[in-house]
């Protein structure tokens, strides 16, 4: 995926002390901040006014908290979610707008009506990380992957005219963890059956018997709920 360089929403600022008067602990813990990292892909630098549609989930920042892997919470943190980045931004009280740059320390990002974790997961048979909106909770947990896409301006042809930039919303992506594995891909009915080795029989079952459609969110939610309450009666 290449990144772009937004100057509209990027400052190359370290993380400084007008947001520490208000919540110290939260600087301190971050002195691995950097100054955000989104330049890279060979592209000129755009400004918002030069792209249509959005990379954020969220367009204004939302006050939420932050909590690490060690279960410290922060809170009243001022959040947004990049999607096309696949980055959580935070803004100062001197209106700096930061990156999380350490996100293996993060766990649960909430923010609204937002529950996000940051975990492993299965892509193209290799390992990454990455954030997810959690759909539903428990032993197994269904993450919704938001995706968008970034279309480069054209110029102007024959019997067509030029378009602007501009980030395209992708349909969401839906991953299943158990337990602490890694989120796996529910691409089929086949490969949503084999997420769940320890009770396939009764997952294939219940895929069937329920119609289980493996792009409506809550569809998949249903057949979690399943899975968990068989946990949780074993």
């Amino acid at each position: 995926m290449k990144t772009i360089v937004l100057t509209v929403f990027i400052t190359f600022i370290f993380a400084g002390t007008s947001f520490a008067q208000t919540n110290p602990d939260f600087i301190k813990a971050m002195d691995s901040y950097r100054s955000t990292k989104l330049i890279g892909g060979g592209l000129n630098a755009l400004t918002e006014k030069d792209i249509e549609g959005s990379p954020y989930l969220n367009n204004d920042f939302i006050s939420g908290k932050v909590i690490t892997t060690t279960n410290i919470e922060y809170e009243d943190i001022p959040l947004r979610f990049n999607i096309y980045n696949d980055q959580i931004e935070f803004k100062t009280e001197g209106e700096e707008i930061m990156t999380l740059a350490v996100s293996e320390i993060f766990e649960k990002i909430e923010f609204g009506e937002y529950k996000i974790f940051y975990a492993p997961y299965s892509n193209a048979k290799k390992i990454k990380h990455g954030f997810f909106i959690v759909l539903e909770g428990g032993k197994a947990e269904l993450y919704a992957k938001p995706e968008i896409k970034f279309i480069e301006a054209t110029k102007p042809a024959a019997y067509q005219e030029a378009q602007p930039a501009k980030f395209n919303r992708r349909p969401d992506s839906y991953y299943i963890r158990i337990g602490m594995d890694e989120a796996k891909l529910v691409e089929n009915k086949k490969t949503l059956v084999d997420i769940f080795p320890d009770n396939k029989d009764k997952i294939e079952e219940f895929i069937k018997k329920n119609k289980t459609k493996t792009n409506d969110p809550e569809s998949l939610k249903e057949l979690v709920q399943f899975y968990n309450s068989i946990e949780n009666h074993e």
